[in-house]
């Protein structure tokens, strides 16, 4: 049976949707991954851009909060980001939850002089996202109940 993890972030824009897509695409055998945030921001389209670059194409996914998603029992509930864990639902059942936090792409590509500078930022949580997800199931063991 697949376990079913959250990836939970602020906004499900960047980080939470790169982990979805990872984790349909590296380990969609043992895996059934959900993303969504505190608030739902929209799809970052240069996380789009950056996981079609490495093969994954995210387009098709949609920024939900957390009140969006079905009714289903969470395995495991991955926060993200600081704020994430700071305000994870409780109501989440009976999930075991990690935090996992990785910098806010966005917010390192704001000042960036190019749009090729900005994409750096992108590109390096992509794939240190990327590594995390490839060590799934077996990084989990740590979590939280």
């Amino acid at each position: 049976m697949k376990k079913r993890i959250l990836f939970l972030c602020t906004g499900n824009s960047c980080r939470s949707q790169m982990a979805e897509g990872w984790a349909r695409a590296l380990k969609g055998d043992v895996i059934e991954p959900y993303s969504a945030g505190v608030v739902r921001h929209g799809m970052n389209p240069n996380a789009v851009k950056v996981m079609a670059e490495a093969g994954v194409d995210i387009s098709g996914q949609s920024s939900k909060a957390v009140d969006d998603l079905p009714p289903v029992e969470f395995d495991h509930v991955i926060t993200l980001c600081g704020h994430a864990a700071e305000t994870c639902p409780l109501y989440l059942g009976s999930a075991r939850r990690m935090h996992r936090g990785f910098d806010d792409p966005p917010s390192l590509a704001k000042d960036a002089a190019t749009e090729e500078q900005a994409l750096e930022h992108y590109r390096r949580v992509r794939d240190e996202i990327r590594a995390f997800v490839a060590g799934m199931p077996g990084n989990l063991d740590g979590a939280q109940e």
